[in-house]
């Protein structure tokens, strides 16, 4: 087992930010999602948006038990494994890999759109696989080069585009003379049955938050910065997922096509309000955005990767940081790869299109994010009560955080939804029966006093 580690000090509060902004991704959602929340909430999109950012501040409070007290490596995973020990914390591991490799996709599937929009614009047309290739290709090298050049170089990116929508929106705004869109807010219209589904089209725009704490080796002063990190990601990306979802959703009021059929809302937004030069800009924007998205996620998933090599779980070459980089660039290189092939294939054999691709891969993403976040909130209390400081409000915030996440647990298959939506909670459900089968196995190998010495190396 190698005992190189990770750069120490590395990232500062602005690059732990940068990384869970990043990866939330509120580009993402501006350009892609927003659409795919209406056709499931209609005129209520935005409070589906709300409830999901007041669920998930339950499951931060939760998180926060841990990253104000102890850090390291590993983002939550590493949390599960200290509150409810080995086997569940590799539980949880094994989900935020399918989360992040999800996401990822997602991220190179975002970027191949919107550099294909900005190529047609100018007569060119380059092969899907080839942006694939350009995006994953400059993510993999920036990850395994250097985590603070590519922290600074998402803090840039995501920060010029949101800048951009959000001159956007007030424009917007300015055209529809600052009025209140009475129709968002008419009780009478709540769709209650399909605010569960919403929700989970919600927890896809939102996650990301928690991976500040993968970097918890590398921060700078980490018991203060990630907590911060983690709170102030999730309430500035909730408070504009809000605004945006609200401002789209009044600017198509009328227009030729409804909302959830445009596959460039924040274009069709600059042609309404009479600024379509801005198509170029807003395009080229969403770009750089899924790009960095695409990044955040190769980064944190090769530090779970990294440190689930440390338990043993993987092969020990996983457990190795660069000897010149001080990156994890073995779990880098195996989730580009995975991050590449995977909608390269399913462009290539599966003959689908590559908006299917980034709404599947998003979806399913959010199943993993749903169980990781599940364990760290049942692990919170029960970690503070082995160190005798737990309080009856850590119960109930942990019990609160659980009844939430049922809501888009439940409503990810009830009311069952159309083909292929419906089948992937069961595809979900064989990669982690086959993933605890794997970990079981191998904590049967070994000895705690192993496994918890190789977490330490």
């Amino acid at each position: 087992m190698s005992t190189r580690k990770l750069k120490k000090n590395a990232l500062g509060p602005t690059e732990l930010l940068a990384q869970a902004i990043a990866l939330i991704s509120p580009t993402m959602t501006a350009a892609l999602i927003v659409p795919t929340m209406f056709g499931t909430t209609g005129n209520w999109s935005w409070l589906s948006y709300a409830l999901g950012t007041v669920m998930l501040l339950f499951v931060v409070f939760n998180l926060n038990v841990f990253t104000s007290r102890t850090t390291g490596s590993g983002s939550m995973y590493a949390y599960v494994c200290r509150g409810l020990g080995m086997v569940t914390g590799g539980i949880s591991g094994w989900a935020l890999i399918w989360a992040y490799l999800g996401i990822s996709i997602a991220g190179a599937t975002g970027f191949a759109i919107f550099a294909g929009t900005l190529l047609g614009m100018v007569g060119i047309n380059v092969p899907t696989t080839l942006l694939f290739v350009v995006c994953v290709g400059i993510s993999a090298f920036l990850a395994w080069k250097n985590v603070r050049l590519s922290a600074n170089a998402m803090l840039i990116l995501e920060g010029l585009s949101v800048l951009l929508i959000t001159v956007l929106c007030f424009i917007a705004l300015g055209h529809k003379g600052f009025a209140i869109d009475a129709v968002q807010f008419d009780p009478k219209t709540i769709p209650y049955s399909s605010l569960g589904l919403g929700v989970v089209v919600a927890v896809f725009s939102l996650v990301g938050f928690e991976s500040a704490t993968a970097f918890g080796d590398e921060a700078r002063d980490p018991l203060k910065s990630i907590p911060r990190a983690v709170i102030q990601s999730l309430v500035f990306a909730g408070i504009f997922f809000v605004f945006v979802t609200y401002v789209e959703v009044q600017i198509t009021h009328g227009y030729k096509a409804t909302l959830d059929t445009l596959t460039a809302p924040l274009n069709v937004m600059a042609q309404i309000v009479g600024l379509p030069a801005l198509a170029a800009p807003l395009s080229a924007a969403a770009m750089v955005s899924f790009f960095a998205l695409n990044l955040s996620c190769i980064n944190a998933g090769g530090r779970v990767i990294y440190i689930m090599g440390k338990q043993g779980l993987f092969h020990s070459a996983t457990a190795d940081a660069h000897h010149k980089n001080e990156t994890p660039h073995v779990g880098v290189l195996i989730m580009s790869i995975m991050s590449f092939c995977l909608p390269t294939g399913f462009t290539l054999f599966g003959k689908m299109a590559t908006q299917d691709i980034f709404n599947d891969a998003g979806t399913m993403a959010a199943f993993g994010f749903i169980v990781a976040y599940a364990l760290v909130t049942v692990a919170a209390p029960v970690w503070l009560k082995r160190l005798g400081e737990v309080k009856p409000l850590h119960w109930i915030m942990a019990a609160a955080a659980i009844l939430l996440l049922i809501i888009p647990a439940v409503g990810s298959v009830y009311p069952v939804p159309a083909a292929p939506v419906n089948y992937f909670p069961y595809a979900f459900l064989v990669y982690m029966a086959i993933g605890a089968a794997w970990i079981i196995s191998q904590h049967r190998t070994k000895s705690a006093d192993e496994l918890v010495l190789e977490m330490a190396q």
